[in-house]
């Protein structure tokens, strides 16, 4: 076991890690540990924009980017740390410009913006009450946003001389009482424990797509931060509210961005309808996800979609209308796709696409400083901190908007980031425990020793086949209360899992065994979050229970890990500017 210390420790290289590691101020130590190479972060595949009411190409204002993210959120979002977001948005983009982000631009040379699904504005701007039309919000570089961010903040994060340990698996927090002392990582390259001991942590681990069949996530995606936090005893909140991006490439998952969609493309079922116009009469397409998601499942439901040739349905997503130079400058990346993975030219014929499990609302409960809470008064665990789609501030509810995640990267990572640096000006580190990372060395003998007869393959795709079917855009009691049964059966059948490489050089076998474990970790409390929450909000669709009840939940859950069945604990939703109202587009 190799021991490190670190004044800052951030798990995870994304946009949320990176921006938190530039506030780091300069006679500090700062060590981002990353399970890929930092630049093969998820935020690399964000492909359709930043949300900020620059205001370039029409009138446009921080109020109205506030009440479309409330409003899209189903009213389930923070009121107050939405507000910081919208706030924050024009000043964190003109911040990303002189770093050095190459956006798209406009003829006169101002960032470039575009529609998306969901952000609107008033049609007469005197008129707050008049209908509210699509707006042009989402600042963009082509449609490889996320690629250019990334690449943007790792340069300076080199520039500023951050430590980062590449292809590094992070398997434990270290807790020292009720402070968090550091974590505990294995060198995938040896199978080398190593212990970083911190004076703060931050966990800006990504999502937990890979829960499910279908998903526009990496493989890396496994929920990691979600277990670490669930197995220390510590809460996570609204796990219920998972997003469905309705424009996966059919039978793969990989995401067609909204910018499509935002650019002129429209959805069609297979009696060439355009059938957004019966759900959603104003916006149409660029309805927010979950409604979108909704609608296409419906369809196929009824009869109105697509077989494929392997008996799975879908819609179609046509661009084909759309000029070449659309195409070609605007959405390369995605008419790429298209042609490589499904041998479709988007220039001449509809893409065929399906709803794929894209982001997490829910996550490891902070402030708006990304300081990690532990209960629903809001104490803070000492030392943890938490940002980007690991964390739940909440400013997405139950329903995060398009351009809304990127803008929540830099927004409280940066803000993550400043708060790290205030505390360890004066914080001591806290006592390292002698047992850190004996919990990670067993789980590791256990899997290099075990003769059970479990493979991880079989596992991990029985349960993405189960959530998928079971907990995904549309549920009901039945399935889930049979879900916490499989879940349950999951976690021992775990137990009996062997791998067959048993050496110790790039080991993936055993890498993906503890990711299985992660991935049936972060299971159990969406399907636990999703049973208990008898109602439909945003994403979290129950057929049996159709209605939004603002009556008994509108609360945030909190859900622990025990012994048997998850406990649950409500929190208030913090309601500033805008009453709840019934959401139409």
């Amino acid at each position: 076991m190799i021991k490190h210390q670190y004044d800052v420790v951030i798990v995870g290289a994304g946009g949320a890690g990176l921006r938190a590691a530039l506030e780091i101020p300069e006679g500090f130590s700062c060590a981002v540990l990353s399970k890929v190479f930092p630049t093969r972060s998820h935020t690399g595949a964000a492909q359709g924009g930043i949300g900020a009411s620059l205001g370039n190409e029409e009138e446009d204002s921080w109020e109205w980017h506030m009440f479309d993210t409330v409003k899209g959120s189903d009213y389930l979002g923070d009121q107050d740390a939405i507000e910081i977001m919208a706030k924050d948005a024009v000043r964190a983009i003109i911040e990303l410009e002189h770093m050095g982000m190459p956006f798209s631009r406009t003829p006169e040379g101002k960032i470039a913006q575009r529609k998306f699904g969901g952000h609107t504005r008033p049609e007469d701007p005197n008129d707050p009450d008049s209908k509210r039309i699509a707006v042009k919000r989402s600042c963009y570089s082509a449609d490889r946003t996320g690629h250019v961010m990334l690449h943007t903040l790792y340069e300076n994060c080199i520039k500023q001389k951050v430590h980062f340990f590449s292809e590094f698996f992070v398997t434990d927090l270290v807790m020292s009482g009720k402070s968090c002392a550091g974590v505990v990582a294995m060198d995938i390259a040896t199978n080398e424990i190593h212990v970083f001991h911190a004076k703060a942590v931050m966990l800006a681990t990504g999502g937990y797509g890979r829960v499910f069949r279908i998903t526009s996530n990496a493989h890396v995606g496994t929920g990691d931060g979600f277990s670490f936090v669930y197995n220390n005893g510590l809460p996570l909140q609204d796990m219920e509210f998972v997003q469905f991006h309705p424009t996966g490439l059919w039978k793969l998952g990989i995401l067609i961005s909204e910018a499509a969609r935002g650019e002129g493309g429209i959805l069609l079922n297979n009696k060439g309808e355009r059938f957004m116009e019966r759900y959603a009469p104003t916006v149409k397409d660029l309805a927010p996800r979950d409604m979108v998601s909704r609608a296409i499942i419906t369809e196929i439901r009824e009869g109105r979609g697509f077989k494929g040739s392997d008996g799975t349905s879908y819609v179609q997503l046509d661009v084909s209308h759309l000029p070449k130079e659309v195409l070609n400058d605007k959405l390369p990346e995605i008419t790429g796709f298209a042609r490589t993975y499904l041998g479709v030219e988007p220039t001449k014929e509809p893409i065929p696409v399906q709803p794929t499990a894209h982001y997490a609302m829910g996550g490891i409960p902070t402030t708006v400083d990304a300081e990690v809470t532990r209960d629903k008064k809001g104490t803070k665990v000492t030392g943890l901190y938490a940002a980007g789609e690991a964390a739940c501030v909440s400013v997405h509810g139950s329903n995060r908007l398009g351009t809304n995640s990127l803008l929540d990267l830099i927004v409280f990572g940066r803000r993550g980031g400043k708060a790290i640096a205030k505390f360890i000006k004066d914080a001591e580190f806290p006592p390292l425990p002698e047992d850190a990372a004996d919990r990670t060395i067993a789980r590791i003998d256990t899997l290099m020793n075990s003769k059970g007869k479990e493979k991880v393959g079989a596992l991990r795709t029985e349960l993405q086949e189960k959530m998928m079917e079971k907990v995904g855009v549309f549920r009901n009691e039945k399935d889930l209360t049979e879900m916490t049964a499989e879940i349950k059966s999951l976690r021992e059948r775990y137990k009996e899992v062997s791998i067959d490489d048993k050496g110790k050089i790039f080991n993936t076998d055993l890498m993906e065994a503890l990711e299985l474990g992660n991935l049936i970790d972060t299971a159990e409390p969406i399907i636990h979050g999703a049973l208990v929450r008898q109602e439909s909000r945003g994403a979290h669709s129950r057929e049996d229970f159709p209605n939004r009840d603002d009556k008994k939940w509108l609360k945030h859950t909190l859900i622990y890990k025990t012994d048997g069945k998850p406990k649950i604990d409500l929190k208030p939703v913090s309601i500033t500017r805008f009453q709840p109202k019934e959401r139409k587009y």
